[in-house]
């Protein structure tokens, strides 16, 4: 078996080039080692989608889930700093270790 030279879906794939090389040396060859190869993928036809089989009031709540659902979804946390701005107080003293009142 060969190799594959080129993979086309849409359009015509190219050749290998070994028929042009094949030209400049002998005029009379037609055996050359290139093989075209082709399948065709069967698609399916009959399932086609209608989007009009949707009734109206379907649609309608469909668009007013989304518009009631989707920013959960899409949108960042905030956090609200309210300090933000303002350190806190220095301390003048300790007041736990002056009174020796300790959590345990």
């Amino acid at each position: 078996m060969g190799r594959v030279m080129d993979v086309s879906l849409f359009v015509e794939a190219d050749d290998c080039g070994m028929e042009a090389a094949a030209g400049l040396l002998e005029a009379g060859m037609e055996n050359h080692c290139c093989g075209d190869e082709t399948f065709t993928l069967q698609g399916q036809e009959d399932l086609l989608h209608d989007y009009q089989d949707i009734s109206l009031g379907q649609q309608q709540f469909f668009v007013a889930f989304a518009a009631a659902f989707l920013p959960y979804f899409f949108t960042e946390p905030t956090t609200l700093d309210v300090n933000w701005d303002y350190p806190p107080p220095l301390l003048v003293h300790d007041v736990q270790v002056w009174h020796q009142v300790f959590l345990i």
